[in-house]
């Protein structure tokens, strides 16, 4: 984008803001990341992948690497990676329960910047991003387009979305990805951004939240990405006596006297709930990244892609007969 540039539809404050999250993912996490684009399946293409063992009569020997194959006195070959045009869909929880954030920024904020750094790192030429939006009665759609310009319209659109409001009947997390399946079935890249908080929580690691199988079924079609945001207080009280609480879902309110077994016992049953989230993610098979507002995103988003090549390396390295060890 050209600097002094106004992007349409994003003005004042708010071009200020996104601009700041693009420099911010571009300096910061782009650079961390640097090299990690790849395509989603292996096969022709331009771009080189890993070194491995020369099969005769099944590999093209114009693909010989002949550095690895001196060095090794093997013959080898080098894998590409297929250029194909990558399409990513996210959906983001923008319920009530996220516009909460005790720390440096609210849940809301954190679900803009995942978005915005899934986009921007995936936004290269051809490769189109879209996103479905779950707020008060319905699942907004956002076509799929590319290009920076379009994506700073998406951004902008999330960033300046009401505040959720109490809805009966609303959609819950389910049905937002039961509706993300059925209507894109190109495959590619799909990510999820909530705090995964059902209005009766699952303690029970061995239990299914209702959101797994239409996730499960989405993952056996796509990649996936599940990324949890959350805030300290929903982990842990604080001190302070008598408290009025909010359900932001209902609007119903409760007067509770925080007193230390109180504490403790949310405490436990607040950690059980992130551990069945956990649990029931593992077994989706989707990747799972955790946000929290008391920390810096940046790093947490680096730590998590760069553990994640780290596997997918060593994967590869298992799967790949004669491989270097």
């Amino acid at each position: 984008m050209e600097p002094g540039r106004a992007v349409t539809g994003v003005t004042g404050a708010s071009e200020r803001a996104l601009r700041r999250l693009e420099l911010t993912i571009v300096r910061r996490l782009d650079g961390l990341l640097h090299g990690s684009y790849q395509g989603l399946l292996p096969g022709p293409g331009s771009e080189f992948g890993d070194s491995r063992v020369y099969v005769p009569g099944e590999d093209d020997i114009r693909r010989m690497d002949w550095a690895v194959t001196a060095r090794t006195t093997v013959p080898h070959v080098r894998d590409l990676v297929a250029d194909r045009e990558l399409e990513t869909w996210a959906l983001a929880d923008l319920s009530p329960s996220m516009d909460f954030g005790t720390a440096t920024v609210e849940k809301r904020d954190l679900v803009v910047a995942a978005v915005g750094a899934i986009g921007f790192l995936t936004g290269r030429i051809g490769n189109r991003f879209g996103a479905y939006v779950l707020h008060d009665e319905y699942v907004h759609r956002m076509p799929a387009r590319g290009g920076r310009p379009a994506l700073y319209g998406l951004l902008n659109s999330l960033a300046q979305a009401p505040r959720g409001r109490p809805v009966a009947d609303a959609p819950d997390l389910a049905e937002a990805i039961e509706v993300l399946a059925s209507a894109r079935r190109r495959r590619g890249l799909r990510v999820v951004v909530s705090d995964f908080l059902d209005a009766e929580p699952v303690l029970d690691p061995g239990a299914e939240p209702p959101w797994e199988r239409p996730l499960r079924r989405l993952a056996a079609r796509h990649q996936v990405l599940a990324v949890e945001v959350i805030d300290p207080r929903e982990l842990e009280l604080p001190p302070v006596g008598l408290v009025t609480l909010t359900d932001p879902e209902t609007g119903r309110d409760r007067r509770i006297r925080l007193t230390p077994g109180v504490r403790t016992a949310y405490a436990r049953a607040a950690a059980a709930q992130r551990e069945a989230t956990a649990t029931a993610l593992r077994r989706c098979g989707v990747g799972h990244l955790v946000l929290r507002t008391d920390r810096d995103w940046v790093a947490d988003v680096a730590r998590f892609v760069l553990r994640q090549r780290r596997t997918a390396h060593l994967a590869h390295r298992s799967l790949v007969p004669g491989a270097a060890r």
